[in-house]
């Protein structure tokens, strides 16, 4: 089966309003097909009401999302069997087996590939007599994948798999997931706050903050434009320099030494004792959950609005 190209997933100034209080506001992006893309931010930054917006599941109060170019929430029938999902708890019938779970998937879905879902579980040794509400953490986690891979989805939206999963259990559900995107082809959003573990299997970063999208592309893309710069704590003229020229994300000092996140290259000449290097996507994403909103709109302007620069999106 040929996988679609173009635009998996769009936003424009998107956001969901509770009463006043903005779950998710301003939130522009796009998720080119093929892509394996991390959503990573704090609790309460809108990534569940994004993936909830992306299947469905709400109406947004401002702004568009689509998928493949529709909308989920006036095309449902078009929309959403071409989404697999994996919510956060797992939900499975706690009394039904597995092998009645996926006699429902097969049931509720045109495009189900029941011989997908058995060999998937085969390989995991997940017994088919079991009833859902006794399988472990893990065998829940990859029963709710195989259902969301069996439907045959252009789009797999995950929120926060991993988060009551062991090592082991992360390991396995990651493998099971890297082997769905080499075989299908699928384009995959998921939600997760263990860096290492999007790192090895993601392309593409989407980081939320205070409700609004901070930045946002490859994965590759964001390292380049990001560097850590180290030197003494009493080094001012090489601290104002980079920030004159307003590219700093953070800035710590400890142990007398300075340490700059700067965004683009740094300067070209740094004093004696100072050194640049490449920073670590856990660095880039700490420093920006770091800030709160204020911050940013103090910074750099009014938050929300994305910017393209260098097939890098960076809210400016």
């Amino acid at each position: 089966m040929s996988k679609p190209s173009g635009i998996a997933l769009e936003t424009n100034s998107l956001g969901r309003r509770y009463g006043r209080r903005w779950a998710l506001r301003d939130c522009t992006f796009e998720l080119p097909a093929g892509r394996v893309a991390a959503l990573v931010g704090p609790n309460g930054a809108g990534k569940t009401t994004l993936l909830h917006l992306a299947v469905g599941l709400l109406a947004s109060s401002a702004g568009t999302i689509r998928v493949f170019g529709a909308s989920p929430w006036e095309h449902p029938k078009s929309v959403l069997p071409r989404v697999g999902f994996v919510a956060q708890d797992h939900p499975l019938y706690r009394g039904f087996t597995v092998a009645e779970t996926l006699e429902l998937g097969r049931r509720l879905n045109p495009r189900w590939d029941g011989a997908l879902a058995l060999r998937r579980l085969n390989r995991l040794g997940i017994p088919f007599e079991q009833r859902a509400g006794k399988l472990s953490g893990g065998q829940k986690a990859q029963v709710a994948l195989a259902l969301a891979l069996a439907k045959h989805p252009d789009l797999v939206l995950l929120d926060e798999p991993l988060a009551s999963l062991d090592p082991l259990a992360r390991r396995d559900f990651l493998r099971a997931l890297a082997e769905a995107v080499e075989e299908d082809g699928v384009t995959v959003l998921l939600s997760s706050h263990i860096i290492g573990d999007l790192e090895r299997v993601c392309d593409s970063l989407i980081l939320l903050s205070a409700a609004h999208v901070q930045i946002a592309g490859e994965i590759a893309a964001i390292r380049r434009e990001h560097t850590l710069l180290r030197g003494p704590r009493d080094g001012a003229s090489a601290v104002a320099a980079v920030e004159a020229e307003g590219m700093v994300v953070e800035r710590s000092m400890a142990d007398g030494r300075a340490t700059l996140l700067v965004r683009s290259n740094p300067p070209h000449a740094l004093p004696d004792g100072w050194e640049a290097r490449e920073a670590t996507l856990e660095e880039i994403v700490l420093a920006y959950l770091g800030q709160g909103a204020s911050d940013l709109a103090g910074e750099r302007g009014e938050v929300g609005a994305v910017t393209v620069v260098d097939d890098l999106e960076v809210t400016r």
